[in-house]
């Protein structure tokens, strides 16, 4: 049983920082693509970020780039989203993904996901 399970969320002030982590077992972690992704109220599921199997091989959304940073320990089966600057706008409820699919491009839409955590919450007061 593949289960993706994240950690980290709460309640920050703007201009605070927060690490995400995102814990994968049932499936071998280190062949898999790994994402972040957010949703706030009354909006899409928007890409965050994602990194290749490898770690070696990072992409972000414009809204975050020079903010946040994705990585991965692959010894421990972990993701980690570390998010510097928050910001107000920042405020979603952020899940991780995963997907063995091979691609030499960035994968950005949540359709090409197969496995995704809960979701945690992250709220950023002004």
């Amino acid at each position: 049983q593949v289960q993706l399970v994240e950690s980290g969320g709460g309640l920050v002030q703007a201009g605070d920082s927060l690490r995400l982590s995102c814990t994968t077992s049932g499936r071998t972690f280190a062949n898999l693509n790994m994402g972040w992704f957010r949703q706030a109220p009354g909006k899409e599921r928007e890409f965050v970020a994602s990194i290749s199997p490898s770690g070696i091989t990072t992409y972000y959304a414009d809204a975050v780039k020079g903010r946040f940073t994705i990585s991965r320990d692959n010894a421990k089966n972990t993701e980690y989203l570390q998010m510097n600057s928050l910001k107000p706008e920042d405020t979603a409820v952020y899940f991780c993904a995963s997907t063995p699919t091979y691609s030499r491009r960035p994968l950005v839409r949540a359709a090409e996901y197969d496995y995704w955590g809960q979701g945690t919450q992250v709220t950023v007061s002004s």
